[in-house]
Parts: C-alpha cells; structure tokens; sequence
C-alpha cells in the first residue's frame, strides 16, 4: 500500500474516526458546485508562484503554514489534498503534498484519482462551506533537503552523478512554448543543459476509473529510460512545482531514494539572464 495515495473507501474511513482535514485545491467555482464534505479550498496551493531565493522561500513556508493553520491542522490531523483528477490540475494536489512535506508535517496524503474518484464511489457531496477552528502551524525546518534553489540546481549541471529531470509537456521540453500559460509567458524558451525529460504524463496510466498512477515498478522502468535508478539522485523541475509535485509523488513511491525538487523551476531560471539554457529541439545522439 502506498504511504501517500489513498482510495476513495479509505479516505470516507478516515473521516468517519475524525482527525482529518481535507484540503480541495480546485478553483473556488468547482469547489462551489461540490466538494467532499468538510473540504476547505486553498487554490493558492496551485496558484503560487515561488522564487528561490531565501526571502522567497521563506515567504512561500509562511503563506502556506498560516493557511494550513487556518484549515485546522496543528500536527495531530492528516491532511489529505484531491484534485478533479489526477491528470487534469497539473499536479496541484501533490503541489500540497510536497509543500506539506516541505513544512516538515507529520501526516499528508493525496486522494487517488481526485474528486472524480470520490464521485465514481457515490460518496456524499456538498456545496457547504466549513468553518474550521483555526490551529497553530508549526513549520519545522528538518525537510529542507527536498527542495533546492537556483544555485543548487546550476552546481548540479557539473555533477554527472544527479540526474536533473524536466517533467514538462513536450512543447515546452523542445523549445516551442515557455510555459502551460502561453508560450510567450516567460521571457526565455528552452530547458536547463543537460536535462533529461521525462513528460509527467508518463507516471501515470487509463484505468476503467480514470487516470491513476502506475506501479513502482512500471514508474522505475519509465525512470530506466533515462538512466535513473533507485540510487540516482533527481533534481526535478517544471514550469512551478505542479507537475514536478506529481512526479516527486511517483517517484518516492516507487523508492528512489533521493528526490528534491527545484520549486522556482522554469518561470524563475528563463527570468535569470546569467543562468543558461539550451534553446531549440534537443539533439538526438548517435547510437
């Protein structure tokens, strides 16, 4: 069993014993229309945009660690984030995730398939809207280590041992567009030297319920066509931290051991001049 994804049946079994606190990281009209009951929505968790520098991240953990607060979570509950489906935000319940992991909190979990998951169930709905006790939210630093900035990432291109992973959609991977916003949203188009590629996409499959992630064992074939194993540290990045959360998820799941994500990802490297990049398709090498 997964220690991060969760079934439907499990989730309706977590409420009914308490101690959970359900984050929707929909739009507010999505929410609006129906949400799982209890749900607090915090679209801000898909809708940020971090830098890396210290003053970034810093401002990026205050943010979340009040509005985690003000959903209820203190340490004691499991936080537990959906999204419509697994393939159709971009990643932004595993954006919560990974920002819960970043906080150093003890308990999160992703719903597996999303809202879409809990419907296909006949799980009860709501449009009402919760009023939560607030808590205090305590951010403990000892996570750090899964995300690394700019400076990181540029030190990483002259280590051949850290696999640097560009998880974005194929336009962006080859160059033509800079960003899932438009293709002219960021000032530079391309991707980080020597990134390997591996669309997002890719970590998960059709089910007869929807997009669900693959197994370890189908996502380390995947990672095996790019050279990473178990062993290979990742450097993962997109255009935000959406996608790379998706990815980061997969990948802990099926056991790599060292995964860190560059969470400014492309919308900060394309707007940093002296960092470089690779313009134009990438180029097949020889067999």
């Amino acid at each position: 069993m997964s220690d991060v994804l969760i079934s439907a049946s499990e989730l309706a079994t977590m409420m009914s014993s308490g101690n959970t606190v359900i984050i929707d990281t929909r739009n507010p009209e999505a929410y609006a229309a129906g949400h799982i009951p209890g749900a607090v929505n915090e679209h801000a968790i898909f809708t940020y945009l971090a830098t890396s520098t210290p003053e970034g991240i810093a401002e990026l953990k205050t943010k979340f660690a009040e509005a985690f607060g003000a959903a209820g979570l203190s340490g004691k509950e499991t936080a537990v984030f959906y999204e419509q489906s697994m393939n159709s935000g971009f990643g932004q319940s595993c954006r919560g995730y990974y920002l819960m992991k970043l906080l150093g909190y003890p308990s999160a979990k992703v719903l597996h398939g999303g809202y879409e998951a809990w419907t296909a169930a006949a799980m009860d709905v709501t449009t009402d809207v919760p009023a939560p006790a607030p808590a205090i939210f305590s951010i403990d630093d000892a996570a750090d280590s899964i995300m690394i900035d700019a400076q990181a990432m540029l030190a990483a291109l002259e280590n051949p041992s850290i696999a640097v992973l560009d998880v974005r959609d194929v336009d962006e991977w080859i160059g033509e567009s800079s960003s899932p916003y438009g293709k002219d949203y960021c000032p530079r188009k391309g991707r980080i030297p020597g990134a390997r590629w591996i669309e997002w996409y890719r970590m998960m499959k059709p089910t007869a319920d929807g997009p669900r992630f693959k197994s370890p064992a189908e996502i380390l074939a995947e990672c095996a066509t790019v050279g990473i194993t178990r062993e290979t540290p990742v450097y993962l990045y997109c255009f935000k931290g959406a996608r790379a959360s998706n990815t980061f998820v997969a990948l802990k799941d099926a056991g790599i051991e060292t995964v860190a994500m560059y969470f400014g990802s492309w919308n900060e490297w394309s707007r940093l001049p002296e960092l470089p990049i690779e313009e134009g398709a990438p180029m097949v090498k020889a067999a």
